[in-house]
């Protein structure tokens, strides 16, 4: 069964099928403004289209998103460069 998702929160899908699937992430809804998330929804954008059933899914490796998690989390903190390439996509 799946579990709720906290309001704020989104449930993600992450992975490529072959490498065997996906895997599922809770991120806050704040992740969709940020610049280098938004490379990689539109990356799904050409992969998946707009119009799926399932919940959102992000075409990259759990190495390219766990990444892009943390550089997301540490840019309050520090200045990093909006620079990212998803070497698995």
């Amino acid at each position: 069964m799946k579990a709720k998702v906290k309001k704020g929160w989104l449930g993600v899908h992450v992975g490529l099928e072959e490498d065997g699937g996906f895997q599922r992430f809770v991120i806050p809804i704040s992740y969709l403004y940020h610049p280098l998330f938004k490379l990689l929804l539109e990356k799904a954008h050409e992969v998946y289209g707009y119009h799926t059933t399932a919940p959102l899914r992000l075409p990259c490796s759990m190495d390219d998103f766990l990444n892009l998690k943390w550089r997301i989390e540490k840019e309050s903190n520090h200045h990093l460069p909006l620079t990212l390439s998803f070497h698995s996509c």
